[in-house]
């Protein structure tokens, strides 16, 4: 459990949703496995990429509805755990600098991420 004493506080979680073409599923894996060693070499400590399986549609709100995910897209659900903030933040802006090769398999635009401190692990 973590809470304001623990050591494992200072780490630092990055989480993604996006929507990717049922098509480009391999291409977005590829990109990911690209991309880790550049996160890595960042201070990433962890890179987890979930494919959606059971993403059930919601009454008011759903993960697909958040990144308005079309017929043919599934929701991907991502994250990056750092050692704290501060490496994030350096390692994001040395990302961000990275001129890419090709298009990215899925549409930035509809991204939602965020920065996330850990309150409590079991």
């Amino acid at each position: 459990m973590l809470d304001e004493g623990a050591a494992g506080l200072g780490r630092y979680i990055e989480g993604f949703i996006i929507a990717v073409p049922d098509a480009k599923k391999n291409a977005y894996r590829d990109m990911a496995a690209t991309a880790w060693p550049m996160f890595k070499a960042l201070g990433a400590l962890r890179l987890v990429e979930a494919w959606a399986d059971d993403v059930p549609n919601g009454k008011v709100t759903d993960f697909r509805r958040a990144v308005q995910a079309e017929a043919d897209e599934q929701v991907v659900f991502s994250f990056i755990e750092w050692p704290d903030k501060e490496t994030r933040d350096a390692g994001q802006k040395r990302m961000m600098e990275q001129d890419f090769d090709g298009e990215m398999p899925f549409d930035g635009k509809r991204m939602i991420m965020g920065g996330f401190r850990p309150i409590i692990e079991l």
